[in-house]
C-alpha cells in the first residue's frame, strides 16, 4: 500500500538579503533561516538569544490580585483546597504544582482529577457535590474550567468559590467565578499570552508565594512548569520561552523527587535537559498515565517528599508507558490491516473505527496514520449506549475545528483546534459523517495537492555540520511550537551504506565531497531502494551512545537528485544548470541562454542586461537557491 508520504513537493526558501544580519554573530545558515522566519534586525536577534526581564503579571492579569487574596487567606486559615486539573501532562503537572506549593504556605490542598474513561474532561457536577460534602469550599481548577457551566452553577449555588485557571478558548460569556486567570484577559501583545495550563499555575503559585514572602513555596515549581509547558507543546516565545530557558539550566538538578526519579528511569544522567528530552522521555511516561491508567498516579509522583517512593511510583509510571507503547502498536497495525484489505484508492478523510480499541491512545495512533498518510484521520472507539468515541489528527492547513463544527448536526458533542479535535458521534450516523468529512478533505486535496509538503529553512552542505554549529544551535534554543527546530537541506549527497534498525528505523551514511554523515529517517515508510544520489531535507541532532555523543541528521524528506533544476513559471519552464563551480546557466522555454556567477559574496554577476529585469532577478536568485550557491 503506498504511502501518501512518498509523494513530496518540495518548497525551497525563498531568496534573502544575505547582509541584513552580517553583525549578528552566527553562522550564515542560522542568520538565513531566522531571517526568513521574520527576524530580519539585528536586535530582534539579539532579543532571541537574550531575554529581557518579564513584566510583572499582575498589570497583565486584571483578576490575579483577586486570586491572590483569596489563596493568602486559604493559607492563613488552614482551609481546604481543591485542586481540579486534567488528565494529561499538563493538567497533572499544574495540579502537583499548586498542591506542593498551597501545601507548603499553610493550607490543605487535595487533587481533583475526573477519569478519563468514567468521567471525561474538566469539572463536573459529580465532582463539585462531592468536594461539598467533604468541606471543600473552595475550588482552583487547572488546564480546564472555562467551559465547565453547570458544575461552576452547581458551585455558586453550594455557596462554594471557585478559582479559574484555564487556557482553552473562552465562551462568548464569562464563567461564574470569583476570580479568572486566563492568557486570553492579557494584552494584546503580552509575553503571558501563550502559556499553557502549567503557566498559569505557576505566575498564581509564584505571586502567592511572594504576597506570602516564602519564596521556597516555589522551589521545585519551574521544574513543574518547564515539563508541564513542553508536554502542551505551548508556543515557545514569550514568557515560555523566557522561564523554560532559565527553568531547563536547572531541571537536572531538580529539588522534586518526583522529577528526579523520572529523569533516572529515563536515563538522562546528571546533564543539563534539553526541551527534546522532556518531549520524548519525560512527558511520555506522565502522558501514559493519564491515557490508560489512574492520573492520580502522577500527582503522587509529583508531590511525593521520600526519593524511594517516587522511585517506585516512577517505576509504574514506567510500566504503563510501555503498555501504552504496546497499545499504540497494536492498533497500528490493526488499522493499517483495514486499510490494506480495503482495495479502492485511499479515502480523502481516514476514517477507521472499531469498539474495542482504547479511547486514550487512540489520539496517538491517529496522529501515526495522519503523518503516514498525509490525509486528516480519525479513529473511533464504542463510548457505550450506541455511541463511538472519536480522536481526530490533521496536517497543516486542514482545520479539524472547523470540519467538526460544519458536521454538528450529525454529532452529539465535539470539540478541537485546526491541528487536532474530538467529537462523540452515534454509531448509526457514521458513515454520513464519513461521507461529510470526505467532502471536505477532498476540497482541500484538490488546493493542496497529494503528499507531504517539504519546506526547508536554509541550505547546509555536509561539512558545515560541526559542533561550532552545534553551539549555535543550542543558542537559539528552546526549540518547539512557534520556534521549531530548523529543518536544513543539502544537495547531492551519496548513499554510502543505508541499514534498516529494528522498529522501522533506517540508518544512512551520506558522502558529499570529502565529508561523510551518519543520519537516521525515523519509522521510515518507504519500501522502494533509495536512489544513489540524494538531496536531504533534515533536522541536526546529538546522539547518545554507549557514553558517546555524535552530531547526526535526523532526516524528515529525500529525493533523487537531478543536476538540472526545472523551474516552472505559469505554463513555461526554465531550465538551470550550474556547469561547474559558482556558474549558473538558464534556458528559458524558447531555448535562449543567460549566464552569469554568485560571487563570494552571494551576489549574481552577468555581463546580460536582462539579469537585472526585476522578474529575471527573482528567477534567478530561485535557480541559485535550487542549485545550492545561496543559503
Amino acid at each position: 500500500m503506498p504511502s501518501a508520504a512518498s509523494i513530496q513537493q518540495w518548497q525551497l526558501p525563498r531568496g534573502i538579503d544575505l547582509t541584513a544580519l552580517d553583525a549578528v554573530p552566527l553562522p550564515l545558515p542560522l542568520r538565513a533561516l531566522l531571517f526568513r522566519r521574520g527576524l530580519t534586525e539585528p536586535e530582534q536577534v539579539n532579543a532571541l538569544l537574550s531575554d529581557s526581564p518579564l513584566p510583572k503579571p499582575d498589570g497583565h492579569f486584571p483578576e490575579l490580585e483577586t486570586a491572590v487574596q483569596r489563596l493568602h487567606q486559604a493559607c492563613l486559615k488552614a482551609e481546604r483546597v481543591a485542586i481540579c486539573g486534567d488528565y494529561d501532562a499538563d493538567g497533572m503537572t499544574s495540579t502537583a504544582l499548586l498542591l506542593r506549593t498551597l501545601r507548603t504556605l499553610g493550607a490543605e490542598p487535595q487533587a481533583a482529577i475526573p477519569s478519563r474513561m468514567a468521567d471525561g474532561y474538566g469539572l463536573n457536577c459529580s465532582m463539585v457535590n462531592e468536594l461539598h460534602d467533604g468541606g471543600v469550599r473552595l475550588i482552583v481548577t487547572v488546564d480546564n474550567g472555562v467551559a465547565a457551566h453547570e458544575a461552576l452553577s452547581r458551585a455558586e449555588d453550594l455557596g462554594m468559590e471557585v478559582v479559574l485557571t484555564d487556557h482553552h478558548t473562552l465562551p462568548k460569556t464569562r464563567p461564574k467565578a470569583l476570580a479568572l486567570i486566563h492568557p486570553a484577559t492579557t494584552p494584546d501583545h503580552s509575553p503571558y499570552r501563550g502559556l499553557a495550563g502549567v503557566g498559569l499555575a505557576y505566575v498564581l503559585a509564584r505571586e502567592l508565594a511572594e504576597r506570602m514572602r516564602q519564596p521556597t513555596a516555589i522551589a521545585s515549581a519551574r521544574d513543574l512548569f518547564c515539563i508541564g509547558t513542553v508536554a502542551d507543546m505551548a508556543p515557545l516565545t514569550g514568557a515560555n520561552r523566557t522561564l523554560l530557558r532559565e527553568g531547563l539550566l536547572h531541571l537536572h538538578r531538580s529539588n522534586c523527587p518526583g522529577v528526579r526519579a523520572l529523569q533516572q528511569l529515563a536515563g538522562l544522567g546528571d546533564r543539563p535537559l534539553r526541551a527534546d528530552d522532556i518531549g520524548f522521555q519525560l512527558a511520555p511516561r506522565i502522558n501514559a498515565v493519564g491515557r490508560i491508567g489512574d492520573p492520580q498516579l502522577v500527582v503522587d509522583l509529583l508531590t511525593a517528599d521520600d526519593q524511594n517512593s517516587a522511585i517506585e511510583l516512577g517505576r509504574q509510571c514506567d510500566s504503563l508507558n510501555r503498555q501504552r507503547r504496546e497499545l499504540c502498536d497494536a492498533i497500528e497495525a490493526e488499522a493499517l490491516a483495514l486499510l490494506e484489505s480495503d482495495r479502492d484508492p485511499l479515502p480523502p478523510f481516514l476514517l477507521l473505527a472499531q469498539g474495542h480499541w482504547h479511547h486514550g491512545v487512540i489520539g496517538i495512533v491517529a496522529a501515526r496514520l495522519m503523518e503516514r498518510f498525509q490525509r486528516p484521520t480519525a479513529l473511533l472507539a464504542a463510548d457505550g449506549d450506541g455511541l463511538m468515541r472519536a480522536s481526530v489528527r490533521a496536517p497543516e492547513g486542514f482545520a479539524v475545528d472547523n470540519a467538526l463544527t460544519h458536521c454538528t448536526a450529525l454529532l452529539e458533542r465535539h470539540g478541537g483546534h485546526p491541528a487536532a479535535g474530538g467529537f462523540t458521534v452515534k454509531a448509526e450516523q457514521v458513515h454520513r459523517l464519513h461521507e461529510e468529512l470526505n467532502a471536505l478533505a477532498l476540497t482541500w486535496i484538490q488546493k493542496r495537492g497529494e503528499g507531504i509538503l517539504v519546506e526547508p529553512e536554509a541550505l547546509l552542505s555536509l561539512a558545515a555540520i560541526n559542533h561550532e554549529l552545534w553551539s549555535a544551535l543550542l543558542s537559539l534554543e528552546p526549540f518547539g511550537i512557534g520556534h521549531p527546530a530548523p529543518l536544513f537541506w543539502s544537495r547531492a549527497c551519496t548513499v554510502t551504506s543505508q541499514r534498516l534498525l529494528r522498529g522501522g528505523h533506517l540508518k544512512l551514511t551520506l558522502a558529499q565531497d570529502d565529508c561523510e554523515r551518519e543520519a537516521i529517517a525515523w519509522r521510515w515508510q518507504q519500501s522502494q531502494p533509495l536512489p544513489a544520489i540524494v538531496d536531504v531535507a533534515f533536522r541536526i541532532s546529538l546522539n547518545r551512545w554507549q557514553g558517546e555523543a555524535k552530531l547526526q541528521l535526523e532526516i524528515q524528506a529525500l529525493r533523487e537528485h537531478h543536476a538540472c533544476l526545472d523551474l516552472h513559471r505559469g505554463l513555461g519552464v526554465y531550465r538551470c544548470t550550474s556547469p561547474h563551480g559558482s556558474t549558473v546557466e538558464i534556458r528559458n522555454p524558447s531555448g535562449e541562454r543567460l549566464s552569469g556567477l554568485v560571487n563570494s559574496n552571494g551576489v549574481f554577476e552577468s555581463e546580460d542586461n536582462r539579469a537585472r529585469h526585476p522578474y529575471v532577478a527573482g528567477l534567478i536568485q530561485d535557480a541559485c537557491i535550487g542549485l545550492g550557491l545561496l543559503p
